[in-house]
């Protein structure tokens, strides 16, 4: 293994800056590429569909980036910083692109794009944490890796209310302020990965490492097969965690897809249909509401992570899911556009304890050796629960909810009390303080 120096946090933090690019980007994703769907003319039962982009791309890139970034090594170019350099390349490219779209299947198509090159981006980005950093500084890191997630998902909403207000017009159905923001965010992502890469040179491997990784040939496969292996030896409290995941993360997919149009409707008494106007308001307000669970999130997440230490991961993970559900519940009925911010207080609780806690929940269950298959495991996890939703919430939003946005909120409050329901089932375990938890950092 070769030697890891300790680094400056200033070296830290250039290692880092990177990741606020990507994360601005996702931020867009959230709030910014449904009202596109919106003006471009989708109907709300094929908003889901239209959002399988992200979690596919999510669930088949990032391992598949991860394998090749493990088995790469060039003396100029470094392993990681290729992957994560042509991913950004590329997101900052559909970025400039993406308002520019002229038909739906346009937006599809580029967000496919969008997605594959942000989760090149992402996963290389991971792993250069553990590479450069001895273990002694890898909280440091992925806390690093949070902070710029927080802060650019928050500025990618931000951007869209306060463009919004300030920049009129429109080229052919999208609106100026919507062009702003996504050169804003293609801006954002190749010149901050640049800095990350400028900065920040990649560990060689020892002679012994680099031998190895060149006698490594047609071992592809490998790391499939050991996820299948894994999955088929998974303790028990991870199935239970999968149940958790289910209804949480379908739930977080109902939201995000409809959030504008629920706005729209309680606050502005309108639709994208009925007054374009006034929808590209709620828009705005949406990346406002938006921005503001973020900030909570990355305020509060520390707290709940002592929380968690103190009590348990089970109770702190229930309690926050039930705030999210009651919060989404009434979201629909609120009329006070500043008073939507009261119900994202709790969401952007929950958002932090989302983020964190459930990893908690079951670290004590996982044997230390297989910790990384896990991990990604995990992330499958997430990702599954959105493919279900892409596929069968048009069905349920057509047939069951009448095409109504307030009722897909509060559908999917009551999908976060059931997913708190199912976290009553994960047995409590101590967990090893010394066992090291990467903290999430955000994405697909």
């Amino acid at each position: 293994m070769p030697f890891k120096p300790q680094l400056s946090f200033r070296q830290i933090i250039n290692m880092n800056v990177g990741f606020f690019g990507i994360q601005y980007s996702f931020g867009l994703q959230q709030s910014a590429v449904n009202p596109i769907y919106d003006f471009l003319g989708a109907t709300p039962d094929q908003l889901p569909l239209l959002n399988l982009a992200g979690p596919v791309t999510g669930l088949l890139i990032q391992p598949l980036i991860g394998t090749l970034s493990d088995k790469t090594w060039h003396p100029r170019f470094g392993r990681r910083k290729p992957y994560f350099f042509i991913g950004a390349l590329f997101c900052s490219l559909c970025l400039f692109l993406y308002p520019f779209s002229s038909t739906l299947w346009m937006a599809v198509g580029l967000l496919w794009i969008l997605d594959a090159a942000n989760n090149t981006a992402m996963e290389p980005y991971r792993a250069l944490i553990a590479d450069k950093l001895p273990a002694s500084q890898q909280p440091t890191g992925f806390l690093t890796q949070s902070f710029f997630t927080g802060l650019g998902i928050t500025l990618a909403n931000v951007s869209l209310f306060i463009f919004q207000k300030h920049i009129h017009g429109e080229h052919g159905s999208i609106p100026y302020w919507v062009f702003a923001s996504f050169f804003l965010g293609s801006v954002c992502s190749i010149s901050s990965v640049g800095w990350s890469i400028y900065k920040t040179p990649e560990i060689p491997p020892t002679p012994e490492e680099l031998a190895k990784l060149k006698a490594d040939k047609g071992g592809f496969l490998e790391p499939f097969r050991e996820i299948f292996h894994a999955i088929e030896h998974m303790p028990a409290v991870m199935w239970k965690l999968a149940l958790v995941y289910l209804f949480q993360w379908y739930a977080l997919f109902c939201y995000w897809q409809n959030a504008s149009k629920s706005i729209a409707q309680s606050v502005w008494k309108t639709s994208p249909s009925h007054n374009k106007i006034l929808y590209e308001e709620a828009v705005g307000w949406t990346g406002l509401v938006n921005g503001w669970y973020n900030v909570v999130t990355f305020l509060s997440a520390f707290a709940l992570v002592g929380l968690a230490r103190r009590y348990s991961p089970k109770t702190v993970h229930f309690i926050c899911l039930l705030l999210a559900g009651t919060g989404l519940v009434i979201f629909p009925h609120i009329e006070n556009k500043y008073l939507l911010f009261a119900p994202m207080t709790g969401f952007g609780i929950a958002w932090a304890s989302m983020m964190g806690v459930p990893y908690l929940m079951v670290v004590g269950h996982i044997p230390r050796e297989r910790y990384g298959v896990y991990m990604g495991i995990i992330n499958m996890m997430i990702v599954i629960p959105m493919i279900l939703q892409n596929l069968t919430f048009g069905f349920v939003l057509r047939n069951m909810l009448g095409n109504d946005p307030g009722k897909a909120i509060s559908f999917a409050g009551v999908f976060l009390f059931i997913a708190a329901s199912a976290t009553l089932l994960i047995q409590s375990v101590k967990t090893d303080p010394d066992r090291e938890v990467p903290l999430p950092v955000g994405g697909h």
